[in-house]
């Protein structure tokens, strides 16, 4: 049995008992004063989100990928996050990924019962051939799905760091993990319903996960999206605006340079701050592992 009653995210607000009852815009101030709670509660757990970050990190830095396991807004958050690495960081789909419970259907639907297999959790990460040089997220607001624990428990048995993100205190999948993120925001604006503070929290812990590995991993100069993916008119134009900032020069050199270089941006920044061709900005870049500025300073040229 579910014993409710002792999960943190199925605690009655106090704050919102009479929201039933409420002229409209009480019951949007009683929304938004719960929602002001969330930031803290993510700031408190932030040692927690570095050690995972490091984990994540050097788990790349072995060829292995970033995978986001979870059930509903659990799941859909992860497989959210998973989607906006490669037009953001230009980074393969396959480098980060999300996986949840009921499959690609289970995004706009709900699958009932999928999240109570704890033996699919393990079988969705052999599919994708889930390995020890991998680094697994659960997510579960509960911190008590049978799914993600299923798939936890497998990471760990293959030596994959294992890292929980829930919204509940001393939950079983925290005791699971290797590294535990457990934001506590408080009851649900309305009883249990996790997509609210807790999905937010959930949301801005994911946000900085995969924004603080990839910034380690060199696909941020200064706080520019130096790896951007120009697919469009819009990000082409990004594009352009980010080499004119970055190094100084005029709008027709800049788009001059990108298209010498397939539009990529760390390349054309590297080949106006160092004098380089394309081809050689490229092999500079490589071998100082992507990072911009560790390229400017190998080149001896200040930036």
């Amino acid at each position: 049995m579910i014993k409710l009653n002792q999960i943190d995210t199925e605690q009655v607000n106090p704050h919102t008992l009479e929201i039933d009852r409420v002229p409209t815009l009480d019951m949007l101030r009683m929304i938004n004063d719960e929602d002001h709670l969330v930031a803290d509660a993510v700031e408190r757990v932030l040692p927690s989100v570095a050690v995972a970050i490091e984990r994540i990190v050097e788990q790349m830095d072995k060829g292995g990928r970033l995978v986001y396991c979870g059930c509903g807004t659990s799941g859909r958050l992860g497989v959210l996050d998973a989607a906006e690495c490669p037009p953001t960081f230009g980074t393969d789909p396959g480098l980060v990924v999300g996986l949840i419970a009921g499959g690609e259907a289970a995004f706009t639907r709900a699958i009932e019962g999928a999240e109570d297999d704890y033996g699919q959790g393990r079988v969705d990460l052999e599919k994708i051939g889930f390995c020890a040089d991998d680094a697994l997220v659960g997510i579960a607001a509960s911190g008590r799905t049978p799914y993600v624990l299923g798939a936890i428990d497998y990471a760990r048995s293959l030596g994959a760091p294992a890292i929980a993100l829930t919204c509940s205190a001393n939950s079983e999948l925290s005791r699971h993990a290797d590294v535990a993120i457990t934001p506590l925001p408080g009851p649900e604006v309305i009883t249990g319903s996790t997509r609210l503070k807790s999905g937010t929290a959930q949301k801005m812990v994911l946000n900085m996960l995969s924004t603080g590995v990839m910034i380690k991993r060199g696909k941020v100069y200064g706080n520019l999206m130096v790896d951007v993916k120009a697919t469009n008119e819009k990000l082409c134009e990004r594009a352009v605006s980010i080499v004119m900032r970055t190094t100084g020069t005029d709008d027709a050199t800049a788009r001059q340079t990108l298209a010498q270089c397939g539009f990529s941006c760390k390349i054309a920044i590297v080949m106006l701050l160092c004098g380089l061709d394309a081809k050689q900005a490229g092999e500079a870049l490589d071998a100082a592992g992507g990072h911009i500025s560790q390229t400017v300073k190998n080149c001896a040229i200040p930036e």
